[in-house]
């Protein structure tokens, strides 16, 4: 089964963004569950070349919905056990899968742009992909 996104309206605002994103977000996705990382780079770099980093926003977005799904309204708090331990892009992607439980774009955005201030945003999005198929594959998709 390949995986791909629920297009119905999710409780956090995904419906809000890009169309294109959901298509780059469904993308991504079917890269990395068939193991192709070089596909999964490609994406992610077209996604920035063509719309820039609000598109690849849009696409984490649609990423961490794949992982949390819809919700009833928060707040929630999501247990990350050793989350200060962790390293940076861990720890970011607990925090933009949390402000996305919890529909903060304002938090998600404030996470993203300090991880592109701070140069790692390319592993934080991989990292986040990475954490994304694993969901997927524990939900049974494949």
């Amino acid at each position: 089964m390949v995986a791909a996104l629920d297009r119905l309206p999710y409780g956090c605002g995904v419906t809000n963004h890009a169309d294109g994103a959901l298509t780059d977000a469904e993308l991504v996705l079917r890269s990395a569950l068939a193991g192709d990382s070089t596909a999964v780079v490609a994406t992610l770099e077209t996604v920035v070349d063509e719309g820039g980093y609000p598109a690849a926003y849009d696409v984490a977005w649609y990423l961490a919905a794949s992982m949390v799904g819809r919700l009833a309204a928060g707040p929630w708090r999501l247990d990350f056990p050793g989350i200060d331990e962790a390293s940076y892009d861990t720890r970011w992607v607990a925090r933009f899968v949390s402000a996305y439980a919890n529909a903060d774009p304002p938090a998600a955005t404030a996470l993203f742009s300090a991880a592109l201030a701070d140069r790692q945003l390319r592993q934080c999005l991989l990292t986040l992909i990475g954490s994304a198929v694993a969901t997927l594959r524990r939900q049974g998709c494949s």
